[in-house]
């Protein structure tokens, strides 16, 4: 896949086993990687190297991997894709993980070639399929050249598959997107298990909305979703 070409990997993992078993893996697959056994190497890493894709475990000594996505998101205004690793997988803990900035989130045990899937994929979305556009709806605008996304005025962080999901509800508003449309948008082929898109939702709708004084995200009982402003907000 052309997403291998030149594309470089941090690894953070502080299994010996796994972490070897992953670096070998995806540089024998073209991939260009850096490793960290703890999570401040890790952090360290990530601010002062740029990557195409990480791939974050979520339990580690020094630094966590949600302390590390929090960071990376909210304090370096990174946006490096992070597909996180973890033996947890209640939805609490997807939710949990996803909000602090994953894009993805897979299981321990997992399968090596679905973990390589989800990196390309990650990789794919975040290189390319933006073109310069400035998009609105009611007061909530995107400039899909920067990235940056701003309600009433205020710049609102999203993750990158938040900003995709984002996007696509914007450009097809007042139109109602289903939910199998939406994932075919943001994961193709490679569909993740049944809730992530309702935990990336839950984070969309807590940082567009929640704030503010009105509602733009709208569930639409057995169709979909639909982004969509009332007369007031213009």
């Amino acid at each position: 896949m052309s997403a291998k070409q030149q594309s470089s990997l941090l690894i953070v993992e502080d299994h010996a086993d796994i972490s070897e078993m992953l670096t070998s893996y995806f540089e024998g697959r073209g991939f260009t990687v850096d490793y960290a056994a703890d999570g401040l190497t890790g952090l360290h890493l990530a601010v002062t190297n740029r990557y195409d894709a990480m791939v974050l475990d979520l339990m580690l000594p020094g630094l966590d991997g949600l302390s590390i996505c929090q960071k990376l998101r909210h304090d370096a205004r990174n946006n490096t894709p992070i597909i996180m690793l973890t033996a947890r997988d209640t939805l609490d803990d997807k939710v949990c993980g996803l909000s602090t900035g994953a894009d993805d989130y897979l299981v321990k045990p997992f399968a090596i070639a679905e973990l390589e899937a989800r990196v390309v994929a990650q990789i794919r979305r975040n290189r390319g399929e933006v073109t310069r556009d400035l998009l609105s709806v009611g007061d909530l605008l995107i400039d899909t050249s920067t990235m940056a996304v701003q309600r009433q005025g205020q710049t609102l962080n999203l993750t990158p598959i938040g900003f995709k999901i984002l996007t696509t509800l914007m450009q097809a508003s007042p139109a109602v997107v289903s939910r199998q449309e939406l994932e075919r948008k943001i994961w193709g082929d490679i569909l993740p298990d049944s809730d992530t898109l309702r935990s990336h939702m839950y984070n969309l709708r807590k940082t567009i909305d929640r704030p503010f004084a009105t509602s733009l995200l709208k569930t639409v009982q057995s169709s979909g979703y639909q982004l969509i402003a009332s007369e007031s907000d213009g």
